[in-house]
């Protein structure tokens, strides 16, 4: 994927199940920035998932990822997140938020991107609190990528003011939606990792 951050290079190690988390969060991110290349249809297609919830999305969307056109994908993607003038879903935490698009959830999160060192990418457009630009954050936050190493707790902070309070909404709108075929267990997918995540920062407050 062309990332829409630039990171910043960090020595920081991460436990073999925060990779994990971070590659959830970076799949994500991967396949609501842009539609999926065959490249990456590949990818998903070897991907395997357990008996859980969330391993059942994650085999339905591999098992789809092997019958599904990147022609077809795309034409699903514009559909959900395009449009014409609109796709079915805004996938901003400014709209889910507020019902409004660039509002204070945005000017947070600009805010507490200076103060973790993210930057956006010369010639993105889209606005930071896109889900897939806040999963990409994250993914880089939890990999340590940003600069120094964060801990579980900032993760904490970033996950409960700009991701929990409406990331677990949309991802059960993306599952629901009429447009969603492949998309679906991407939702499926959004929707049970954001309620093991919130679940786990609980516990850990």
């Amino acid at each position: 994927m062309d990332s829409a951050l630039k990171a910043a290079d960090n020595d920081a190690a991460a436990s073999a199940e925060d990779l994990l988390r971070a590659d959830l969060y970076n799949l994500l991110a991967v396949l609501i920035s842009k539609p999926p290349t065959e490249g990456v249809l590949a990818h998903i297609q070897g991907l395997t998932g357990d008996s859980s919830e969330l391993g059942i999305g994650v085999n339905t969307l591999a098992g789809l990822a092997g019958k599904i056109r990147p022609k077809a994908v795309t034409k699903e993607f514009n559909a959900l997140f395009i449009g014409l003038g609109r796709g079915e879903l805004l996938p901003y935490a400014s709209f889910y938020m507020t019902g409004f698009l660039n509002e204070k959830p945005l000017s947070r999160l600009r805010q507490d991107m200076r103060k973790i060192g993210i930057t956006r990418a010369e010639n993105v457009y889209e606005p930071e609190d896109n889900i897939a630009s806040l999963c990409e954050m994250m993914a880089g936050l939890i990999r340590g990528e940003f600069g120094a190493a964060v801990t579980l707790a900032e993760q904490n902070d970033f996950f409960r003011v700009h991701i929990g309070p409406w990331a677990g909404h949309f991802f059960s709108d993306l599952e629901a939606a009429k447009n969603s075929v492949f998309y679906a267990p991407v939702g499926t997918i959004g929707r049970v990792f954001m309620q093991i995540e919130s679940e786990a920062f609980r516990l850990e407050e």
